[in-house]
């Protein structure tokens, strides 16, 4: 049965189109037919070669829809800056305690933020975050004094991207049952926080080419010049 939904569903996809974005939407969402509410997730291929400091693509961008699931947040941090993240709803506070527990194989987190002074504590846990793509970076706002707020944006619906070594970016950018309107906003939002991450580095078309799909759904090309206001 699985094998029957998964051909039709790449029956319905016209392998050399281009689709509009709003066409594209509900083609994705019509293929999500999965038993679970699949994530809504885009594939950028950009014009940078990210082995090159120079070219490197990252930042964070907070979808204005949300992302679709709740995000346990952890936060590194002392005294009334922990007090501080507690109030603001982080999952995960501590310190020694924490760095401790990370070490020992318990990341029970999908965010990880960190006061400044924290980093020389955290900068140990570079080889255990770092290539789970979750350690506190100043660039996208998770080493900051301003815990609150961070803790906020994480449980919000902020999103990470980073480039990865082919040129290509991954995100997610919502869920199927999300409405039309939802995705494409998130889709343009994040559209746009790649775009003003482009780097001094990049040359020619810096947005090559893109494509959305659910979970377990076929891509769909997109018309870069249409999917964003300023792709």
């Amino acid at each position: 049965m699985a094998g029957k939904r998964i051909k039709a569903a790449h029956e319905s996809v016209e392998k050399n189109k281009l689709y509009a974005l709003d066409e594209a939407i509900k083609l994705v969402k019509a293929n999500a037919t999965a038993k679970f509410d699949e994530t809504v997730e885009i594939a950028i291929n950009l014009g940078v070669d990210p082995r090159h400091a120079d070219q490197m693509v990252r930042g964070v961008v907070e979808l204005p829809n949300g992302t679709g699931r709740t995000q346990r947040v952890a936060v590194f941090a002392r005294d009334d800056k922990a007090e501080e993240a507690k109030k603001a709803g982080a999952d995960v506070v501590g310190a020694e305690d924490l760095m401790e527990a990370v070490q020992g194989g318990t990341i029970d987190f999908d965010r990880c933020i960190a006061t400044p002074d924290m980093m020389p504590l955290v900068g140990r846990l570079g080889k255990v975050l770092g290539p789970r793509n979750l350690m506190p970076n100043p660039k996208v706002g998770t080493v900051t004094t301003d815990v609150a707020e961070a803790v906020r944006a994480a449980k919000g619906g902020a999103v990470e991207f980073r480039v990865e070594k082919e040129g290509i970016l991954h995100a997610g950018v919502g869920k199927a049952s999300f409405s039309d309107e939802q995705l494409i906003g998130n889709i343009k939002a994040l559209i746009a926080a790649v775009q003003k991450a482009r780097p001094t580095g990049a040359k020619g078309t810096f947005v090559q080419r893109l494509a959305v799909s659910s979970t377990m759904g076929p891509g769909i090309k997109l018309d870069v010049a249409g999917a964003g206001d300023s792709a």
